[in-house]
């Protein structure tokens, strides 16, 4: 798989901004089979930033990853290069 297959697509809603503009945080829709690994990979890969953690929520979405930028990288900067604001 390459990072574009790991990474299926942002998900915004407003508890997500929130978490963009408060917890320096991303939301992604992630392929069913991909690792936390593979999508700090990914995301690493994508946005040239540097991941701390990640968190993976199920819902009927999809496999949700909820992923916390280092300090020094801007989430709200990702955000607006993606087109969110």
């Amino acid at each position: 798989m390459n990072e574009y297959d790991i990474i299926v697509k942002p998900y915004i809603t407003e508890k997500a901004m929130f978490m963009i503009e408060k917890e320096n945080k991303l939301t992604f829709i992630v392929h069913r089979n991909a690792t936390k690994k593979e999508i700090k990979w990914a995301i690493e890969k994508i946005f040239n930033v540097k991941v701390e953690n990640i968190n993976i929520v199920y819902t009927k979405e999809g496999k949700k990853a909820l992923v916390k930028l280092k300090q020094g990288y801007s989430a709200d900067e990702i955000a607006t290069r993606m087109g969110v604001f």
